[in-house]
């Protein structure tokens, strides 16, 4: 592995670059409660060589709304089920804006709705 391949993990969102104790401790968290949501399926950690387990960043922000929720009360499975809906949602969104984009694009959106033209024509 090269300096150059090394440094281009700094960039990269998903690479598991922290290790449960020093993700709790960015998090304010403990880790029992990553062990929790992880349990919930919410965030599947990358297990080291070794078997510990290490996050990404991505995986962090998602603990993060995750302690959020959980200290305004939500209880965590609950926590978890709405992180994961909310995640759905998005892509639901994401997926349908493409579509209209694709519809309205060239050749995509006129002429192309199924809808009858005027009667008598």
């Amino acid at each position: 592995m090269t300096a150059g391949n090394s440094f281009d993990r700094l960039e990269d969102d998903d690479y598991p670059a922290y290790t449960m104790g020093r993700a709790a401790e960015m998090l304010g968290t403990t880790q029992g409660f990553l062990r929790a949501i992880g349990e919930a399926l919410l965030i599947t950690p990358l297990r080291s060589e070794g078997g510990h387990r290490r996050y990404s960043r991505y995986q962090l922000r998602i603990a993060a709304r995750a302690r959020e929720l959980v200290d305004q009360g939500t209880p965590i499975e609950a926590a978890c089920r709405i992180i994961i809906l909310e995640d759905q949602l998005e892509e639901a969104q994401r997926l349908n804006a493409e579509y209209r984009r694709a519809a309205d694009g060239p050749g995509g959106g006129s002429g192309g709705s199924g809808t009858a033209g005027p009667a008598g024509s």
